[in-house]
């Protein structure tokens, strides 16, 4: 009895481990699409155009992979030459983390148009493995065809299958394994399970078949080991690559200006920095946010959305030992890396910490304060919905009578990238009685640049006592020199990411 279940265990496996391949086809394709912008965004960064092009070449990798394995079968096409599509389809997934390095890093260099760059890098890293593993498709449902004489049912349950597998596949790697695995363990994992794919749609195993999977499994090891140690030799700085929900993160250690920083660097840009001797923040525009007590010298409360290192809250409780600072940082792991990195006391008495988005905090938080701080940049993008007339309504109204909200931007002032600045400018205009911008360093007005968005509510009481402290960040005013926006909102958002 035991044996004939044995037995018949064995055929329904047999009978349905093309439709497992079919399966696992499809999810490592998808995954392989979120992999795609975890790499390539700490040298292209991570906009809605960096997505854009990825997906765009991922999807038409795979329309060629399905065109390709449809003339393939119709030609004839077997269980073991899926085996060494799959075999195929691990050598390059295995070179992914060498191309990151000997190509992604070098062409995002020397290429400035960061769409450019995301397409080129994409394809050259990510087409060929997608490609290959969308043929697996039309020649399962040519194999499935031959067998059962059913194509239109077979047709429909190969696409299912695949379809399904690519939402599974989407979920588990966004949900669960690139935040708690990291994108280099998950791609060494799936270039193993296509390996052992390969094993398992074969036909028969003969030595044939053996030399070449101990030859292909040598290649992989080689290329998996050499992308290792070529990202390190190439990336001497980064002490800590890790990746969360939200974010690929790395944490580098740069000795600059007689000195050794420590910052967190997201998408292409410098989150936080910080001196690690003196344990002062790196980053000059996160001064310009003590201009709260000059404009308001009543403040008491603040709130800060976007924390990264922590480096301005904890500058502040060393400043103002009689304020209060609550702070939004979507990204827990981030707080994890402050404290861990950076030296953030999480237990603070006057710190509260919420670990969700900014723009979700303004609409339903209930708490009220004098200052509202917002720093949310991601690498060289700001998160669209916090840009927007919504968005700096709820600031407004989360504001106690004569509050301020100041801002980081980063835009031009003049020329084509300085859409942001005018349409912030005018967006906050539209809210609140004085508006003043200020420019951080002295730069060419054409450069993109960190500059400060002052949003003053009421008529609040000047610190003069202290003016002499801040004359060096007035006399930066550059608000005259800001027209010909438009208003932003959550229909219209034409600046942010």
């Amino acid at each position: 009895m035991t044996e004939n279940m044995s037995k018949g265990t064995e055929v329904r496996m047999k009978k349905y481990k093309l439709e497992l391949i079919v399966f696992l086809a499809g999810a490592i394709d998808m995954g392989l699409e979120l992999i795609a912008a975890r790499v390539l965004s700490p040298y292209v960064g991570s906009s809605n155009l960096v997505w854009t092009s990825i997906i765009g070449i991922i999807l038409a990798s795979m329309s060629l992979g399905y065109w390709i394995g449809g003339k393939k079968a119709e030609k004839g096409v077997d269980k073991n030459e899926i085996s060494q599509m799959l075999l195929l389809a691990s050598v390059f997934t295995s070179a992914i983390l060498l191309l990151e390095t000997a190509f992604v890093k070098v062409l995002s260099e020397k290429i400035d148009n960061l769409i450019v760059a995301a397409i080129i890098c994409a394809t050259v890293v990510f087409s060929i493995p997608s490609l290959i593993l969308a043929m697996i498709s039309p020649c399962a449902v040519k194999i499935k065809s031959d067998e059962e004489q059913e194509i239109g049912i077979i047709s429909g349950k190969i696409s299912s299958l695949s379809t399904i597998g690519s939402i599974v596949g989407t979920f588990l790697m966004g949900f669960i394994l690139i935040p708690h695995i990291g994108v280099s363990n998950i791609n060494i994992g799936i270039t193993i399970v296509l390996i052992i794919m390969s094993v398992i749609v074969r036909e028969k195993i003969d030595k044939k078949f053996l030399y070449k999977l101990i030859i292909c499994s040598c290649i992989v090891l080689i290329l998996l080991i050499l992308g290792k140690f070529l990202f390190k030799i190439a990336n001497k700085n980064v002490v800590l690559d890790t990746d969360s929900e939200y974010s690929r993160i790395w944490v580098e250690q740069i000795a600059a200006n007689e000195t050794t920083y420590k910052t967190i660097h997201v998408a292409k840009g410098i989150e936080s920095s910080m001196d690690i001797n003196t344990k002062q923040m790196g980053a000059k525009y996160l001064q310009y946010y003590d201009l709260f007590n000059y404009y308001n010298k009543n403040a008491k409360s603040t709130l800060m959305i976007g924390g990264a290192a922590y480096t301005y809250p904890m500058y502040y409780f060393k400043e103002y030992k009689d304020k209060t600072m609550d702070v939004v940082e979507i990204d827990n792991k981030m707080t994890q890396i402050a404290k861990n990195e950076f030296g953030l006391d999480v237990n603070e008495p006057r710190l509260k910490i919420y670990n969700q988005d900014g723009r979700t905090y303004l609409n339903y938080g209930k708490a009220k304060y004098d200052t509202i701080l917002i720093d949310a940049f991601k690498g060289l993008s700001a998160p669209f919905e916090l840009t927007t007339y919504g968005a700096i309504m709820r600031a407004n109204n989360m504001l106690n009578d004569n509050g301020v909200v100041i801002t980081n931007v980063i835009s031009g002032i003049d020329g084509k990238d300085a859409k942001f600045i005018k349409y912030e400018y005018e967006t906050y205009k539209k809210v609140f009685s004085d508006v003043k911008v200020f420019q951080v360093r002295n730069l060419e007005t054409t450069r993109s640049q960190n500059l400060i968005i002052v949003g003053i509510k009421g008529n609040p009481e000047i610190n003069d006592s202290q003016k002499e402290k801040y004359e060096s960040f007035i006399k930066t005013d550059i608000t005259e020199q800001i027209h010909g926006g438009k208003i932003v909102t959550d229909d219209y958002a034409a600046i942010g990411n």
